[in-house]
């Protein structure tokens, strides 16, 4: 799987997302009754971490996370026996794949500046608005999509089918561009009230409780991702010659390695601290958001430093060292950027902008 698809290619994306669900990776911390394995959020850990060094594609760990946190446990905790019938088990299976939107061109993690509009009607909920970098879009068979029913913010299931939805494949981004981004725009969209996912008004809470798992549990697999980058410059210092001496034998360099490594056991510990509490039916409200600042700010130094230790050759086309530097500055800004992370935590300790 370590061939990425090339940027723009959908199909390869869409085939890559199937593999791993038939391979069972978006079956853990799902309990047998509702067609999972039956484990825990520690055992999804170690296969994504697993799935992370085997693929080095943070596009596709990207998309994995959307469909299990935005669509797959917002029908578990949400969604009706009707509901989880009718989707389920294709989500659990790939059949379906599916994300959720919230984003959109006027706002991103403020929820309170969402204008998307959702009338009632006696057919249902007639939803109009604009979505924008929405993770899944083009490859989705559905989305949650979050609008504001009488002025509530609330949950609907859109298919790409219904009348008046656009399921677009632009604007295109390069940070993990092989999670196929793209906009959403409604139009007179009649949803029927079968497809409204929660009660009006549990919107912000659904979007609290499946961002808090993102920002937990992507790592997870970007562990992966960097367990690699440390054992390739390793390698890379213990082959590479400067004047006579092993490059790793520079203590810039050594200190630089070092210090991924560092990076790297701390992004585990934060996560295994996550799953460990779920796994005890705690909330992760804080430790997700610290997680997430402390994991971003180290995916993307280490990133920078396998470059700088590497030099020249890891510019050389197809080489994913240079290319991950632009995907780990996406993770600074995917499920809040590390600004809102820290007014979580501000806010969570007492202080800062959300504190009252």
């Amino acid at each position: 799987m370590n061939q990425l698809p090339s940027v723009g290619d959908i199909q390869a994306s869409k085939q890559r997302f199937i593999h791993c669900a038939q391979q069972g990776i978006l079956k853990h911390a799902i309990s047998n009754t509702e067609g999972g394995n039956g484990d825990n959020f520690s055992s999804l850990v170690l296969a994504h971490e697993s799935l992370g060094k085997f693929c080095l594609d943070s596009g596709l760990l990207l998309s994995i996370n959307a469909h299990l946190w935005g669509a797959i446990f917002p029908l578990l905790n949400y969604g009706t026996k009707t509901q989880k019938q009718k989707y389920l088990a294709k989500l659990l299976s790939g059949e379906f794949i599916a994300g959720h939107a919230i984003t959109e061109p006027q706002a991103g993690s403020d929820l309170n500046g969402l204008l998307m509009m959702g009338e009632s009607t006696i057919d249902g909920t007639i939803l109009n608005g604009h979505k924008r970098f929405i993770t899944n879009t083009p490859i989705a068979n559905f989305l949650v999509v979050y609008a504001r029913l009488e002025n509530k913010l609330s949950a609907f299931i859109v298919q790409k089918d219904d009348s008046g939805a656009k399921f677009l494949k632009q604007p295109s981004v390069t940070g993990c561009s092989t999670a196929t981004m793209g906009d959403v725009i409604l139009e007179d969209c009649l949803i029927p009230q079968s497809r409204q996912l929660g009660k009006t008004g549990a919107g912000n809470i659904m979007i609290q409780q499946a961002l808090e798992l993102e920002r937990a549990f992507i790592f997870a697999g970007l562990c992966g991702i960097m367990d690699w980058q440390l054992q390739t410059v390793i390698q890379f210092s213990r082959q590479r010659q400067v004047n006579g001496f092993h490059l790793g034998k520079n203590q810039a360099i050594s200190h630089k390695i070092a210090e991924m490594k560092v990076r790297l056991d701390g992004t585990r510990l934060w996560v295994n601290e996550c799953a460990k509490l779920k796994d005890n039916n705690n909330r992760i409200t804080l430790v997700s958001a610290q997680t997430k600042l402390f994991a971003a700010e180290a995916f993307l130094q280490s990133s920078l430093d396998a470059v700088q230790i590497m030099g020249s050759s890891s510019l050389v086309e197809d080489n994913p060292i240079a290319r991950l530097v632009t995907d780990a500055l996406a993770s600074r800004l995917f499920s809040g950027s590390s600004e809102i992370q820290k007014n979580i935590i501000a806010a969570l300790l007492g202080t800062g902008e959300g504190y009252k």
